[in-house]
């Protein structure tokens, strides 16, 4: 039993749909199965995925981790991450004859084809993403003269394109919807005949993990966010959850639950980012069981059953040795 002294929320709420998407889990899989087939050492450019639990316990059955293709031996087999990358990686990759997997989003591949599009057809392009990131740098690396970045609602005011009736814009997948929503707004206001692609760049899991989150902090006291800081789709959740009245923090176990923000909390809500195995989730339900809390149950908002196929270089191995 807890002790009186213990914080213990009676209620936990789970948030549904939550943790891996479509495209995280073909990532891992891809890396696994590469694993399975070919043996280690398998390279992989940057994270598989932003999650750190991911990475080191795919470390640990022989993945080697690094920044650039230019790292991995001439010759030796390399993974492209989920986040995808800019053809002057796959042009590297060629010229040091390595044996290429692309574990690219299909959802990410979209937008980098969207890109391509507009700028083949004279578009400037307004990217609306985060710095740094890298689905952002992957993207922008398809026309690099045509793309311009945008990250807030407060820079469209003092863009400048050279033709105001050619702009279209794209967005990384796993922004806010709403803060997206207003720098979308912005930018028709600034360019009338802006043009996009006909269905939304955000992706669908980013967009049903922010609907459960918003139901979840009005029912919770305190949101806990399952997923890495580099994880941009899980700092949205977070912001979210407190956008949404619920105090709300960004873990990546159950060990780093502080005793402090469970005073007075009665109600606990978790979640998971796309890019978090259940695991952590099952982890962090079981550490407030033990503290006493009797009442777990899920909320669901939306059904989730999207699924991709393996990379096709995965899939005519497997085929070959059928």
């Amino acid at each position: 039993m807890p002790s009186a002294a213990t914080a213990a929320p009676k209620r936990v709420l789970l948030a549904a749909p939550r943790g891996y998407c479509a495209g995280v889990d073909r990532a891992v899989q891809t890396v696994e199965r590469a694993l399975e087939l070919h043996g280690a050492p398998v390279y992989v450019r940057k994270e598989i995925v932003h999650n750190k639990h991911v990475v080191e316990e795919l470390s640990k059955r022989g993945a080697i981790f690094v920044e650039e293709e230019t790292e991995v031996p001439e010759g030796a087999m390399v993974v492209f991450s989920a986040h995808g990358v800019a053809p002057a990686v796959h042009d590297n990759a060629a010229a040091r004859s390595l044996r290429t997997i692309d574990a690219t989003c299909p959802l990410v591949t979209k937008v980098h084809v969207e890109a391509r599009r507009f700028a083949a057809q004279g578009y400037t392009i307004v990217m609306i993403g985060h710095e740094g990131h890298e689905e952002v740098e992957g993207t922008m690396g398809e026309a690099p003269q045509s793309i311009v970045l945008v990250q807030t609602v407060d820079e469209v005011p003092a863009l400048e394109v050279s033709d105001p009736e050619k702009v279209a814009f794209i967005t990384q997948t796993t922004l806010s919807v709403d803060e997206t929503a207003e720098i979308i707004g912005a930018l028709r206001s600034k360019f009338p005949a802006i043009v996009s692609s006909k269905s939304d760049d955000i992706c669908y899991a980013t967009t049903n993990r922010q609907i459960a989150v918003k139901q979840l902090a009005r029912e919770c006291d305190l949101v806990l966010v399952i997923g890495s800081t580099n994880s941009s789709n899980s700092n949205r959740l977070v912001e979210v959850a407190r956008e949404h009245g619920a105090a709300s923090h960004l873990i990546d176990n159950h060990t780093q639950v502080e005793e402090d923000w469970l005073e007075g909390i009665e109600t606990v809500g978790i979640t998971s980012g796309a890019s978090a195995p259940e695991e952590l989730v099952e982890s962090l339900v079981n550490f407030f069981r033990d503290r006493g809390a009797d009442d777990v149950s899920e909320l669901r908002t939306v059904h989730e059953d999207v699924r991709f196929m393996l990379p096709k270089e995965i899939r005519e191995e497997l085929a070959a040795r059928a």
